[in-house]
Formats: structure tokens, sequence, C-alpha cells
């Protein structure tokens, strides 16, 4: 393999690993805080596609489609914690009702994008400020790509100075390790709980968006992107954040480079992946209880 090849290969995965990790940091995050394993955590990477698609039909604009795919998903985010999960919290059979309920929501939401938009594909055109290229040494790389990797790295700065640096940050990661206690001391766990719930699911919806311009808008499309976000989620460690990103860099490249080398062996290798290393980590590389990662 020449040194283009291989920069080439590194910039396409760094730019699938960026688009899994916002929605995996999304995923890990619920975890971590709620403790709530969200099956349905995809169908928001859907719902974002298809909200930026319908403003963008009224209004061909991809940043005001992007912003109605981020606050859409977010919104419908919060209305499902507040009158859904919110009633099962503390059940002595929680784990057991959180999966049928996220998983019922799965085949509502699919449905209900089906029912409003139809089952046909739909696509969402890259901003034009993004739809050249850029040299890089030998390599030419699609400027959008540059762009998703970008915003992946901005929101893992901000999601670094919001946990660790700021007051809000510190209680979001109390209410990860005791809720009981963050409520005496007068904080307003609940709505602390709706917030986290919205921000990481406006954060699939994110995901989705960024993600129409290199692949089809279609119904389904959140039940492939929540495969690969669990396969994140388990390699990092569940409920840590830091290990989503190093979980999301290590599939966005073996995806990359697997479809180069082991073309025959590109759908399971994520899956090989997963699988070595539960039997040599099983708690996850970076694995910890903590929603700031500590």
């Amino acid at each position: 393999m020449d040194l283009g090849t291989f920069v080439s290969q590194f910039i396409s995965g760094l730019s699938v690993a960026m688009l899994i990790f916002l929605v995996a940091s999304g995923l890990t995050l619920i975890y971590g805080v709620l403790n709530v394993l969200n099956f349905a955590h995809g169908s928001f990477y859907l719902l974002g596609t298809y909200f930026a698609f319908q403003l963008m039909q009224l209004i061909p604009n991809f940043w005001l489609g992007l912003v109605a795919g981020v606050f859409g998903a977010g919104v419908v985010g919060m209305i499902i914690e507040v009158l859904f999960l919110r009633r099962i919290y503390g059940r002595p059979d929680e784990g057991a009702f959180q999966l049928l309920m996220t998983y019922a929501f799965i085949l509502v939401l699919d449905d209900a994008v089906k029912f409003i938009w139809g089952p046909e594909y739909k696509t969402i055109s890259k901003p034009p400020i993004f739809s050249g290229s850029v040299t890089i040494g030998p390599v030419v790389v699609p400027a959008y790509n540059i762009f998703i990797i970008l915003v992946g790295l901005v929101v893992v700065l901000f999601a670094w100075y919001l946990l660790n640096r700021t007051e809000s940050g510190k209680k979001v990661r109390a209410s990860s390790i005791d809720r009981q206690m963050l409520s005496l001391l007068g904080a307003n766990v609940p709505l602390i709980m709706t917030v986290v719930f919205g921000i990481a699911t406006a954060m699939g919806g994110l995901a989705g968006v960024l993600a129409a311009p290199l692949r089809t808008v279609t119904p389904g499309a959140g039940i492939e992107v929540i495969i690969d976000s669990l396969i994140v989620v388990v390699i990092g460690g569940f409920g840590n954040f830091w290990g989503a990103l190093l979980g999301a860099l290590i599939i966005g490249e073996v995806l990359s480079f697997g479809i180069l080398w082991w073309a025959e062996l590109a759908t399971v290798l994520t899956f090989i992946v997963m699988i070595v290393v539960l039997i040599w980590k099983p708690e996850g590389l970076l694995s910890t209880k903590s929603a700031g990662g500590k």
C-alpha cells in the first residue's frame, strides 16, 4: 500500500469513526448517567435525518436542516424520557422494562417515519461550501469528510469542558454516582436526567444529519447504526464517554481498512474485534461507571 492510499483510508476511517462516536457517545452518556441501555437510540439518528429533510424541502438550507434535526431529535427524546422512561426508574424489574420499552420505540418510531414520509429513499445534499475536496500532500480528500472530523473533535472538546470544568457537568457526573445524595443537596435530579437524555438524543440526530449526504435517508437506518454503536460501547466500556471515542476510532479504522484488505470479511470484522476485546477485557477497554470517565 502506498502512502497516498494509506492516508486516504485513514482519513476516511476517521470520518466514519466520528459519525459512530456521535451516536455511541449519546448512548453511553444515557447509560452512564441514567443507567438506561437505550436500544431505541438509533431511532433518534433516524429522526434527525427526516426532520432535516422535511425542513430542507421548505427551505433548502443545510444548516437550518442541521439545526432542525438536532433540535427535533432532542425534543422527542426528552418527551419520551418524561412520559415513559421516568415511570419505570427504580422498579425492581427496571432492566426488563427498559429493554421492552426501548425496543418498542424502535418499532414505533420506524413505523411513524414510514407513515409520515413514506418508505422511499430520500437524499440530502452536502452544503455547497464543503462540496469540493482538499489536497493533503499526495491525497485528495472530500472536504465534507474533513468537516465531519472537525465536528467530532469539537464535540469531544466541548464534552470534556462541560463534564469536567462546569458546575452543570459536575452535577451530571454526581447524578451518575448517587442521585439520592445529589437530590438531598438541592439539585433537581429529574430535570438533569431529562436534559441529559435530550442532549444524548440530539447528538444522535446530529450524527444522522451529518451522515445523510453520504448515505441515503431511509427507514431502518436507525437499526443499522445502533449495531455499530453498541459494538463501540462494548469495546470502550459501558457508561464511559472516552471509551466510546476510543471504540469509535478503532471500529472506524477497522471498517475503512477492512474493506480495502479483507472485503469478503468486512461485515464481520467489527464483531471479531468486539469478541477479542470481550475475551481479553470483558468490562471494556476504559470501563467506568462515571459519566465523566473518571
